[in-house]
């Protein structure tokens, strides 16, 4: 009874009632059609505004008077439940909020002015997008006349308690039936409101009906929802919240000082009293690109600053994100472990969605939906399209994969702290050696499919896939050969040499086909010819490297296997690189009796393409030996077939041999023309020694037009390349180019420092200078010999001879040499 009315307020008179009817709550709700929840709330006082309609159908179930009826209702109107209840507005934020400028202003702009009534913050957990809502809602309240209303939902278990939230923060106190949505629409009514449901997607169909129902019923209210995954309500604006903007890997200090995840690294290791100097930076940049800018793993990381130094924190998030925990005591426990933050993603996964999930996490660098298919699916059936296809939407709106659209085919990825954590699932359900055995499959199948279009038309776009797949298919190798698989690795590597040949990885690629190479000379198991492919691409790449002693070796040995094979187009490639290494010997006898015998052997054959190569090498032979007749007929007739078939590499090289022809019979500007048209070919190719070789000519061809400073700049640019590449026969000649210059520029006793360098080199490789370049390096020698006397060109040649050839491309000599000029 209240004791400031006349009459029992409504919560009273209802009991009173229920009783003197000898009813239960229970039985009473279910002669009026209600709900107990509802009973039990009307007589607690919670819900103090029931419906007409609600009104009636107790009276009725009750067998109230007319008069009992006029006091029962007449206990509403004089129940307390007319004042203008109080909203529970947004908390104050904690700290200064760190970036997201650009997203506080465009989300204020939209809930202002843009006319739009429901925006969703979604993202990956622990990205920030409570953080903003709590900015955004304290920034936007004072346009809605009514306030902000903040909804913490993550604690709200399932939906009728979603209901109970929401009319709790709007100052309603409504039982949990679906009637107290109508209670709520006319709680609401026409005021203008913001409502901010926070952390919905436990509890997102809920979320999205209430947000349809309440929208439609309430003219001027507006609600911001924060959520893994996408309500898909009508008229819903998403904003994917974003990590924080990391710095690139060699940026100034500046520029690391100035990226937002740098900043709020920094914020948070000052939290714990640390302050890192500018010389720490780096270290702190690698960290923030470790989390890819993710703001709750940044919070994580900084917390470790109390015990492990920047650089140990970086170290250990290369390799695993176990060290992210140990967060706030009092933020709730997802917030507390990069883990827990994922568990919580997790379990609101379904069965197959897991198994996805799992599944993806085998790809590094990112895939495409055949790929998904091939990993997922046993058999891949249209209908297991169909099944990846809806699985990889799901997990998008999710927030747990991400998808580029920005190619003619999507490609999707995760973060990789997602990442790693769906990798131990996958551990946890015991399939990772079947994925990984997909996973394996679907690239070597790739990688064969890709090496048949090298050469041809499509190489350009071949490389470019290959480029985009590399992260998968350098960890398809490394499970290939830690587990021994011999046909595998074999197959893979080999199919892989040529790309890493092109791309200028000769070490990477050598490496893996000697592993390869191993494997199957233990297991005996691998068909020979793939032995024979492996043997013949190591020794390629050993003798790009100049390693003519294994590079022979290799190719002797895959050359005996092709003849035991009676593979002669097999036989004729290979006596093509034997070729090459008596070439750069300078043995030029020796080099065109091999190129002859693979021409003839591709002659037999009828295979253009060989044919076209085989006179290229015979061209290039010819110009190293000054016959330049000869090179030029043999690069003309090869440069025809090229550019017929569309060989990109081909071209470059012609037009390369052809160019150093004119360079030689002193046509300069020709020269330049072809060797113009070799280095664009081969930046736009991405063939790596194709740049390195025409920049080397360029450097020549200027410095015969006495251009010596662009003679400078293209000769360093190419000893840069031909250095990184491990081409040392070709550092050395770049290297007595730049001698010539130097002398011609009177820094003699540097051009006596270079050529000391490159004899060093040819002495460690054993590759004498070639016939075409010797007059220049020896009119270079004698020339500085004489300027600077016999003893001062000894102690720089010697200065030249004990410096590595990684500091000669540097650009400078030893500080010890102080006779030398200063170098350029």
């Amino acid at each position: 009874m209240s004791a400031s009315n006349e009459i029992d307020d409504f919560a009273s008179l209802l009991r009173r009632h229920r009783l003197a009817a000898g009813l239960s709550q229970e039985e009473l709700a279910e002669k009026a059609g209600l709900s107990s929840d509802a009973v039990a709330a009307l007589e607690r006082g919670r819900r103090r505004a029931p419906r007409p309609l609600t009104v009636r159908l107790l009276a009725t179930a009750l067998n109230l008077s007319d008069a009992d009826f006029a006091e029962f209702t007449e206990s509403l109107r004089r129940s307390p439940a007319g004042h203008a209840p109080q909203v529970q507005g947004p908390p104050l934020p904690p700290d200064t909020l760190i970036g997201r400028e650009t997203e506080l202003a465009e989300l204020t702009s939209l809930l202002g002015h843009g006319g739009v009534r429901l925006v969703t913050l979604t993202g990956l957990g622990g990205v920030g997008k409570t953080r903003l809502a709590v900015a955004v809602a304290n920034e936007v309240r004072g346009q809605f006349e009514a306030g902000a209303c903040w909804v913490p939902l993550a604690a709200r278990p399932d939906g009728p308690e979603v209901i109970d939230a929401v009319a709790a923060a709007v100052g309603l106190r409504p039982a949990s039936d679906a009637a107290e949505v109508d209670a709520l629409a006319e709680h609401i009514g026409s005021r203008q409101l913001l409502v901010v449901l926070d952390n919905c997607e436990h509890v997102i169909e809920t979320c999205a009906w209430l947000c349809t129902v309440l929208l439609q019923r309430c003219p001027r209210l507006t609600f911001v929802a924060t959520s893994r995954e996408l309500l898909r309500a009508p008229g819903e604006v998403v904003r994917q919240v974003q990590p924080l903007s990391v710095p690139p890997s060699r940026a100034p200090v500046d520029e690391i000082r100035d990226a937002d995840a740098v900043r709020m690294f920094l914020a948070r290791a000052a939290a714990h009293g640390v302050h890192p100097r500018d010389d720490r930076l780096r270290q702190v940049s690698r960290v923030c690109r470790s989390v890819q800018g993710i703001p709750l793993a940044l919070e994580l990381a900084a917390a470790r600053v109390n015990v492990l130094t920047i650089e140990q924190i970086a170290d250990e998030l290369d390799t695993s994100s176990r060290i992210l925990s140990g967060g706030s005591r009092t933020a709730p426990l997802r917030q507390q472990t990069i883990d827990a933050a994922l568990d919580w993603s997790y379990q609101l996964l379904g069965a197959e969605e897991r198994e996805f999930f799992e599944a993806v996490s085998t790809f590094s660098g990112g895939w495409t939906l055949p790929a998904a298919v091939a990993v997922f699916c046993a058999e891949q059936t249209d209908a297991c399209h169909e099944r990846v296809l809806d699985l990889t939407g799901r997990l998008i709106d999710k927030s747990l994969i991400l998808v580029d659209r920005d190619a003619a085919e999507a490609r999707y990825s995760m973060f990789s702290v997602i990442r790693q954590y769906a990798d131990r699932r996958l551990d946890d359900g015991g399939r990772r050696t079947v994925i990984e055995q997909r996973h394996l499959r679907h690239f070597v199948e790739l990688a064969e499919r890709a090496e048949r279009t090298l050469g041809t038309d499509q190489q350009a776009a071949t490389l470019d896939h290959l480029d985009i797949e590399l992260d998968n298919l350098r960890v398809a190798l490394g499970r290939a050969i830690s587990r021994e698989l011999g046909s595998e690795s074999m197959r893979l590597a080999a199919a892989l040499w040529r790309y890493f040949y092109l791309r200028g990885h000769y070490s990477e690629g050598r490496d893996w086909l000697e592993s390869a190479l191993r494997i199957a000379r233990a297991a005996d198991t691998v068909a020979p010819a793939a032995l024979a492919g492996a043997a013949r691409g190591a020794g390629y790449l050993a003798f790009l490297q100049c390693e003519y002693d294994v590079a022979a070796e290799r190719l002797e040995e895959a050359l005996g296997r092709y003849r035991r094979l009676d593979d002669p187009a097999g036989a004729a490639l290979t006596l093509r690189h034997l070729g090459s290494i008596a070439r750069e010997r300078a043995d030029y006898d020796a080099a065109h009796e091999l190129h002859l015998e693979s021409l003839h052997l591709y002659q037999q054959l009828g295979d253009k393409a060989g044919i076209a190569w085989a006179r290229h090498f015979l061209g290039f032979v010819s110009w190293l030996r000054m016959d330049l007749g000869g090179a030029r007929d043999y690069s003309a007739a090869a440069l025809g077939y090229f550019q017929q078939a569309g060989d990109g590499e081909g071209i470059t090289w012609s037009q390369l041999n052809l160019g150093v022809v004119a360079l030689y019979d002193g046509d300069l500007d020709g020269a330049e023309r072809l060797l113009h048209q070799s280095l664009g070919r081969a930046q736009r190719l991405g063939y790596r020694e194709g740049v390195g070789w025409s920049l080397n000519q360029l450097g020549v061809v200027a410095r015969r037009q006495g251009r010596l400073e662009r003679a400078i700049h293209l000769l360093d640019e190419s000893l840069a390349e031909h250095q990184e590449l491990g081409d040392k026969w070709r550092s050395a000649s770049v290297l007595e180019a730049l001698a010539s210059v130097a002398q011609e520029h009177h820094n003699t006793a540097y051009a006596a420092f270079l050529l000391g360098a490159a004899s060093a080199v040819r002495d460690t490789i054993g590759a004498p200078v070639p016939l075409c370049e010797r007059p220049d390096t020896e009119g270079t020698t004698t020339a500085v010999r004489d300027a600077l006397g016999e003893r001062a060109f000894a102690h720089a040649w010697g200065a030249g001879q004990a410096t590595p050839l990684h500091a000669v491309a540097d650009g400078y000599p030893p500080d010890a040499l102080s006779t030398l000029d200063t170098p350029w």
